[in-house]
C-alpha cells in the first residue's frame, strides 16, 4: 500500500498537507492527493501564502478584479477564497469521517498573538467569512492565546492550536479545550460538532537543542562529548512521545468520559514542523518516528513526496517510552533547560510568523501598486550614502511593528505624551467619504445660488490647504472662484474686497478653536460690509468651519450663518486638509469631493498599518527625512515642485516646520528657493521634488539629476495628473509623523506658536487700552529704514561691525550666517508679486554667496506655519524681519483696533519670542514706500 495511505488505514494517523495555493486547488492537484494518497487535511500560514502570491502570477487577475482595497483586505480576499475552495474539496473527507478530518486551517494574524480580545475578534470574523464547517482557526499557544482558545471552543468554533513546544503548555491547551467543551455543553451546544488539534512542533526543537549540544561538545574536547553527541536528533521525538502519553491521560477518566458520552471528540495531537532541517538526518525522520493512533502529521510537500517514495510505516509513537524519558533526563543533566528552549521557540515562532506576514503583505502591496499603475503617485528615493542607514531604520520599524503601533495610536512611538489625542487624521478620509453626499449637496446649493467667489478667511492649516486647491485646480465652470485671505495687512484685505462682488460672494470662516485672532477680525470686517450690502441676509453669505462647541460655532449661530461644518477635535490644524477644513472650500469651488477622497484613499491604503516600511511610501519618506537630519545634519528640506502644483510647498512647509521644529531639533523646510548648481549648496540639504508629469520642467529635472550626482539625497515624487494631489497630503502627513518619531519629538503640538499668540495678545490689549502700541527706540535709522533689535543682538551686531547706518547693521546681521545656517526674510507686508520679486532675488544672491539655505515668508501667515520651527527648532536661523507702516490703515468694525495695529502687534510679538529664544534677529522697518524699501533691501543683501 502507498505508505501515505497506510498511515491512516493501518495506524489511525491522519496526514495533512502544509501547503495551499490557488492553482494547486484549481488544477485538481489537491483532489488527486485526497484520492491517491489519502490526504485528510490542509494547513496554511503566511509563509505559504507569501510563496503562492508573491512568487507567481496566478493571483494577479484576482487582484485586478478586486479593485483598490486595503492590503490586508486584498490578502484576506485571496486567502479566504482559497481556503473555501480547499474546504470544498475536502468536504467529502469531513463528511465520511464524521467531522474528524477533512479540515483546512486558516491562521489569525500573528500580530495579535499577544492580545486575547483581538485574537478572539479576528477568529470570529474569519470563521464567519469562510463559512465552512470544516474550517479550523489557528491560534498560537501563547499565554494570551489560551483564554481565546477556550472561548472559541465554547462558541463551537474549531481551533488548531499552533506553536506548541512544551508538554506543560500542551496540557494547559488540552485543559482549555476540555473546559471550552464543558462550557458549550452547559449551554446545550453541539459538542460533537467541535474539533481541535494541538500542533506540537518537532524539528525546531532539535535545531535549537542540537546547536546547544554542539557548543557543549566543543567545550568538552576530544573524547568527552560522545554522550552529548548521542542526544542529537533525539530530543524532539522524545518530547513528542511523552506529550502523547499526556494526551492519553488527559482524554481519559470521568471528566472526559462525560463529554465523550455527549459525542465530544478528543483534541488530537498534530505533529508540526516535520520537515527535516538537519541534512544528516533522514528526510522522513519526524514522520517515521511519530506514527500512532488518534494523531495527525502535517507535512510539507517535499516531506510528503519523500515518505510516499521510501517511508516505512510502523507503530513507532509508543516505542521505548522509557528511552524517551531517559533522553530528557540526560538532556537536563547537560544543563540545557527544555522548558526555556520551548519558551524561546514560542517567541521565535511568533516573530517568524510576523516576519512571514510582513513579507506576505509586502508582496500584496507590491502587486497592488502594479495594478494601480499611474493611479498611484510614484516615489523614488535616491539617498546615496543615506540609503543603508534608512534601510536599517526601515527594518527596525518593521521588526518592532512601529507602523502598526502608529496606527494603533500608541504614543510610545513618539514621546509618550499626548500624541494619541491628535491622530484623528489617520481615519479622516474614510469618515469624510461617508459624508461625500452632504458635500455634494452643499456644492450644488452654492452653484445654484450663483455665487461668483468663495473666500476662505483663515490662517495656517485652515488656509494653506485650500490655497493649494485653489491654485492647483483653478476655477470650475459654474462654480465660484476660490480665494484665500490669510493676512491682516490692510492692503491684502482691501485687495480681496476689490476683487469680488460682495453680493455674490460666499465667505468661509475657518478656525478650529474659534478663538484665533485673524479669522475673527476677518469675519467682523466682512460681516459688517455684507450687512451694508444685503442687510439681514448677510449671514446667508457665510459658512463656518470649526470644531464643535467653539466660540466660532456660537457666533455663527448668532449671526445666522448658512451652514456650520465641524472639524474633528482630534486633528490639529496642519493635519486637517482632508477634513472639513479642506473639503468645504473644495466643494464650494466645484471639486468632486467623493473623487478627491477616493484619490486620497489610495495613499492612505499605501501607507496603512498592513504595509511593511520598505513598501510604505509615507513611512520611507519620513525615515529618509528624519535620518538625513539626525545622521548627516541634512535638516533643510528643500521642496521643489512642477508648475501646476507649486503651491503645495507652502502647505508642506507648515506641516513639516510646525510639527518637527521644537526642543532645539527639527526640519527646516525651504520652499520657493529656485534650484541652482550643486556648488551653491552646503551639506545640509535634502531635496524633495513633486513632479507633475504634464507640467514637468526639463531644466528642473536636469538640476535635480546634477544634485543627485553631487551626492545630495533627492526624493522624487511623480504625479500623473493634478488628480493625484490628494494622495500627497496624506503621504506627507504620515512622513512628518514618522520623521517626528525619528527626531524624538511630539509632532502634534506647537508650543512656540502659542507663545507668539500670547505676546501678540499682550500688545493688542495694550493698544486697545492706550490707543497705540508701546513706543520703540531704533538701534539705527535713516530716511528709509528704522532698525530694531534686543540688547543681546544689538551688542553682537556692534561687535560684528554695525555702525551708525542701517546698511552696516543689515550686512552685519547677514554676516552672522555660517555653514549649516539658514537666512529667513520675514516680511510683514502685502504678499504681492511685486513685493516678492526683490525678496526672491535677495535670497538667491544670499544662497549663492554664502551657500546657506534661505526662506522668504510673509507675516502673519507664517506665524501659523514655519514660525514654530524658527523659534523652537534648531538655533541655526538668521532672521531679518521686515515691517512697514500701513498706507492707508483699515479699521475693524466693532473693535478699537485697526488691521494695521493688528499686523504690527503680530510682528512685534513674533520678534519678542525670537528674542526670548536667543535667536539672531534684526527688524527692518520700512518708512514710506514699501516697494522702494524692498528694492533697497535687495541691493544691500545682494
Amino acid at each position: 500500500m502507498n505508505p501515505l495511505k497506510a498511515l491512516h488505514a493501518e495506524q489511525g494517523q491522519a496526514v495533512w498537507l502544509d501547503f495551499v495555493a490557488r492553482g494547486f486547488i484549481a488544477k485538481g492537484e489537491l483532489k488527486r492527493l485526497v484520492e491517491e494518497d489519502g490526504l485528510r487535511g490542509v494547513t496554511s500560514n503566511p509563509a505559504i501564502f507569501e510563496k503562492a502570491i508573491g512568487h507567481s502570477d496566478e493571483y494577479d487577475g484576482a487582484l485586478r478584479e478586486a479593485g483598490d482595497r486595503r492590503v490586508i483586505d486584498l490578502y484576506e480576499g485571496l486567502a479566504i477564497a482559497d481556503i473555501q475552495a480547499a474546504a470544498d474539496v475536502l468536504r467529502p473527507v469531513y463528511d465520511a469521517s464524521g467531522g474528524r478530518d477533512g479540515f483546512v486551517s486558516l491562521e489569525v494574524s500573528p500580530y495579535l498573538a499577544m492580545r486575547t480580545d483581538e485574537t478572539l475578534a479576528e477568529a470570529r470574523r474569519l470563521w464567519t467569512a469562510v463559512a465552512r464547517d470544516n474550517l479550523m482557526i489557528k491560534v498560537p499557544a501563547t499565554p494570551e492565546g489560551l483564554p481565546a482558545i477556550r472561548a472559541l471552543i465554547a462558541e463551537g468554533i474549531n481551533v488548531n492550536i499552533t506553536l506548541l513546544f512544551s508538554q506543560d503548555v500542551y496540557e494547559e491547551v488540552a485543559n482549555a479545550y476540555i473546559a471550552g467543551l464543558e462550557e458549550l455543553a452547559g449551554k446545550g451546544g453541539p459538542v460533537g460538532r467541535v474539533a481541535s488539534v494541538a500542533s506540537f512542533f518537532v524539528s525546531r526543537i532539535d535545531a535549537n537543542v542540537d546547536a546547544q549540544l554542539d557548543a557543549l561538545i566543543a567545550k568538552a574536547g576530544a573524547g568527552d562529548g560522545a554522550g552529548l553527541e548521542a542526544l542529537k536528533g533525539k530530543v524532539a521525538i522524545a518530547n513528542a512521545k511523552l506529550a502523547y502519553q499526556r494526551y492519553k491521560r488527559l482524554f481519559a477518566g470521568p471528566r472526559w468520559e462525560a463529554l465523550k458520552d455527549r459525542g465530544a471528540q478528543p483534541q488530537r495531537l498534530l505533529w508540526a514542523s516535520t520537515g527535516t532541517k538537519n541534512k544528516a538526518y533522514s528526510d522522513v525522520l519526524y514522520v517515521e518516528e511519530l506514527i500512532g493512533p488518534d494523531t495527525v502529521n502535517t507535512v510539507p510537500p517535499a516531506t510528503m513526496d519523500a515518505f510516499r517514495d521510501h517511508g516505512r510505516v510502523r507503530p513507532s509513537l509508543e516505542e521505548d517510552v522509557g528511552g524517551a524519558e531517559r533522553v530528557l533526563s540526560q538532556l537536563a543533566r547537560t544543563g540545557i533547560d527544555l522548558d526555556a528552549v520551548a519558551r524561546d521557540l514560542v517567541r521565535e515562532g511568533v516573530q517568524l510568523f510576523v516576519d512571514a506576514a510582513d513579507k506576505l503583505l509586502g508582496a500584496v502591496a507590491g502587486k497592488r501598486a502594479q495594478v494601480l499603475g499611474d493611479r498611484l503617485d510614484r516615489q523614488d528615493l535616491a539617498l546615496g550614502a543615506l540609503k543603508e542607514p534608512v534601510d536599517k531604520a526601515a527594518e527596525h520599524w518593521r521588526a518592532e511593528g512601529l507602523v502598526r503601533r502608529l496606527w494603533q495610536r500608541d504614543a510610545g512611538v513618539w514621546t509618550g505624551a499626548d500624541e494619541a489625542r491628535w491622530l484623528g487624521w489617520l481615519d479622516i478620509v474614510e469618515a469624510q467619504a461617508a459624508q461625500a453626499g452632504d458635500y455634494a449637496a452643499f456644492a450644488e446649493e452654492i452653484r445654484s445660488e450663483g455665487f461668483t467667489d468663495a473666500v476662505v478667511l483663515g490662517m495656517g492649516g485652515s488656509s494653506l490647504g485650500p490655497e493649494v486647491l485653489a491654485e492647483t485646480f483653478g476655477r470650475r465652470a459654474g462654480f465660484p472662484r476660490l480665494r484665500i485671505l490669510d493676512s491682516t495687512d490692510p492692503a491684502e484685505v482691501r485687495a480681496v474686497e476689490r476683487a469680488v462682488d460682495l453680493r455674490r460672494t460666499l465667505f468661509i470662516v475657518a478656525s478650529k478653536s474659534g478663538s484665533t485672532l485673524e479669522p475673527n477680525v476677518f469675519r467682523d470686517y466682512f460681516l459688517a460690509r455684507m450687512r451694508e450690502e444685503v442687510g439681514d441676509r448677510a449671514g446667508r453669505h457665510f459658512v463656518a468651519v470649526t470644531d464643535p462647541g467653539s466660540a466660532m460655532e456660537k457666533a455663527a449661530r448668532a449671526d445666522g450663518f448658512r451652514r456650520i461644518f465641524y472639524g474633528v477635535p482630534e486633528i490639529g490644524g496642519r493635519y486637517s486638509v482632508l477634513s472639513a477644513f479642506g473639503l468645504v472650500p473644495a466643494a464650494a469651488s466645484g471639486i468632486d469631493v467623493a473623487a478627491f477622497l477616493d484619490g486620497a484613499r489610495r495613499m492612505v491604503r499605501s501607507c496603512g498599518p498592513d504595509v511593511p516600511p520598505p513598501l510604505n511610501p509615507g513611512v520611507m519618506l519620513g525615515l529618509a527625512l528624519g535620518h538625513a537630519a539626525t545622521l548627516q545634519g541634512r535638516d533643510k528640506v528643500t521642496l521643489v515642485a512642477s508648475k501646476g502644483v507649486e503651491t503645495f510647498g507652502a502647505w508642506a512647509e507648515q506641516l513639516i516646520a510646525e510639527s518637527t521644529g521644537k526642543q532645539g531639533r527639527g526640519l527646516i523646510p525651504i520652499d520657493g528657493e529656485p534650484l541652482g548648481a550643486p556648488d551653491v549648496y552646503g551639506s545640509d540639504r535634502v531635496f524633495v521634488s513633486l513632479r507633475l508629469d504634464d507640467g514637468a520642467d526639463a531644466a528642473q529635472d536636469a538640476a535635480l539629476a546634477a544634485l543627485e550626482q553631487a551626492g545630495h539625497p533627492v526624493v522624487r515624487i511623480a504625479l500623473a495628473s493634478r488628480e493625484g494631489l490628494p494622495q500627497e497630503f496624506f503621504r506627507f502627513e504620515i512622513a512628518t509623523a514618522v520623521a517626528g518619531a525619528v527626531l524624538g519629538i511630539n509632532p502634534f503640538d506647537q508650543p512656540d506658536v502659542e507663545a507668539s499668540k500670547v505676546k501678540t495678545r499682550e500688545l493688542t490689549d495694550a493698544a486697545e487700552r492706550d490707543g497705540a502700541l508701546p513706543a520703540e527706540t531704533p538701534v539705527a535709522e535713516d530716511g528709509g529704514f528704522a532698525l530694531y533689535t534686543d540688547a543681546g543682538n544689538a551688542e553682537a551686531l556692534r561687535r560684528a561691525g554695525a555702525g551708525s547706518d542701517p546698511e552696516s547693521w543689515i550686512r552685519a546681521q547677514i554676516g552672522r550666517a555660517g555653514a549649516g545656517d539658514y537666512v529667513a526674510l520675514l516680511a510683514y507686508v502685502a504678499r504681492t508679486p511685486a513685493h516678492l520679486a526683490p525678496l526672491q532675488a535677495a535670497r538667491v544672491s544670499l544662497r549663492d554667496a554664502k551657500r546657506v539655505a534661505t526662506c522668504v515668508e510673509f507675516g502673519p501667515r507664517f506665524l501659523h506655519s514655519t514660525g514654530q520651527a524658527y523659534k523652537g527648532g534648531p538655533d541655526s536661523g538668521v532672521f531679518l524681519q521686515i515691517t512697514a507702516d500701513p498706507d492707508p490703515d483699515l479699521p475693524i468694525p466693532g473693535r478699537t483696533l485697526s488691521f494695521g495695529t493688528v499686523i504690527a502687534a503680530q510682528a512685534r510679538g513674533d520678534f519678542g519670542v525670537l528674542s526670548e529664544r536667543g535667536r539672531r534677529a534684526l527688524r527692518v522697518h520700512i518708512k514710506g514706500d514699501v516697494q522702494a524699501g524692498l528694492d533697497r533691501l535687495r541691493g544691500i543683501l545682494a
